[in-house]
């Protein structure tokens, strides 16, 4: 099969969200080569990652208001289900229910109010990671960067062989009885996961075309290089090989990546409006539990994948993280002058 990475998604919704904005993406990276003259993935993730939440703004701005009158309406919600909570008739459930509708629409607003503005954005952030992690599939500055090398690793004897043989290597993970290393596109998906080490072993394997190896690499160490580091490298690769090789100013970027990327979701959920129960309300609320369950696991959880995502996805966690804080802080004090 052909590599996974530049191959068309067949997944509804999703797929054709990662085509229309691996358009944005590369229209990004040509209007940053051809009239700025900076060819750089790290500062197209950052301007791809400030346009497309920009766009979101209005979902951004409705989900913020039904969390926050969420906030409000939870005292009256908990009296509701505390008048009715040792009543397991069908009368009194219809009656709880049919108050419970008469406080949402008080309120103007719905039960699935703040979830359905999260389901219409969970596609375009599922489209807007895929982009990320693929970028050669979708900017065609980046993928003729390999294509050279890659042309002459399939009209090379052994050069399909070499390829197959680092892409069984762990750091790769693209096994040849489920890659097709004869199709392009497979190699430049292998190509695009290589980390040092890969590009040394490729070299020896093919002595003949070190020289468009290492010109290959050198481009791409340009292309992927920001604040000092490779962003197409994975940040545990890039602190184990700095740890072994004393370049500590590395390691620190390095684990900064997943540290600051937990630390911007951390803070960007606590601004989002949550409701606190109160005195005289039940202190095992158990969407409040769930809340803060979820607030102190997911910047966990990102810290634990960004060590094994490319830096670049934790580069676009982090700007998106940034953004979403400003977009909050200026959405929450917006709302605090309505009623």
């Amino acid at each position: 099969m052909e590599g996974l990475l530049l191959t068309q998604s067949s997944a509804p919704i999703v797929g054709q969200i990662s085509w229309l904005l691996g358009h944005l993406m590369n229209g990004i990276f040509s209007v940053l080569s051809n009239v700025f003259h900076i060819e750089n993935i790290g500062i197209c993730i950052i301007i791809f990652t400030v346009i497309i939440y920009t766009l979101l703004l209005p979902l951004t701005y409705k989900q913020q208001k039904a969390s926050r009158l969420t906030v409000v309406m939870n005292p009256e919600l908990r009296r509701i289900q505390n008048k009715y909570k040792n009543k397991k008739d069908q009368a009194s459930m219809m009656k709880m229910q049919e108050e419970t509708k008469m406080v949402y629409e008080k309120y103007g607003t719905s039960m699935m109010g703040g979830c359905s503005m999260l389901l219409i954005q969970l596609p375009i952030l599922w489209g807007l990671f895929y982009v990320i992690r693929s970028i050669p599939a979708y900017v065609q500055g980046i993928k003729d960067v390999y294509m050279p090398l890659v042309e002459q690793l399939l009209s090379t004897d052994g050069g399909q062989k070499a390829m197959e043989a680092i892409g069984k290597t762990s750091a790769i993970a693209m096994d040849p009885s489920r890659y097709d290393f004869s199709k392009a596109n497979t190699m430049v998906d292998a190509l695009y996961k290589f980390q040092e080490s890969s590009w040394n072993t490729l070299a020896d394997k093919l002595p003949d075309l070190e020289s468009v190896i290492r010109s290959t690499q050198e481009s791409l160490v340009h292309l992927n290089s920001f604040l000092g580091i490779n962003i197409a490298e994975t940040p545990m690769n890039l602190l184990m090989n700095s740890l072994k090789t004393g370049a500590i100013v590395t390691a620190i970027l390095a684990l900064s990546i997943p540290v600051i990327s937990g630390l911007t979701q951390y803070i960007s959920m606590k601004l989002m409006p949550t409701a606190t129960p109160t005195d005289n309300e039940s202190s095992d609320n158990t969407m409040a539990n769930s809340m803060n369950a979820t607030m102190k696991i997911m910047p966990l959880f990102s810290v634990v994948m960004c060590f094994t995502f490319p830096s670049g996805i934790g580069l676009y966690w982090i700007a998106s993280a940034v953004v979403r804080m400003i977009q909050q802080l200026a959405v929450n004090k917006y709302l605090s002058k309505i009623s």
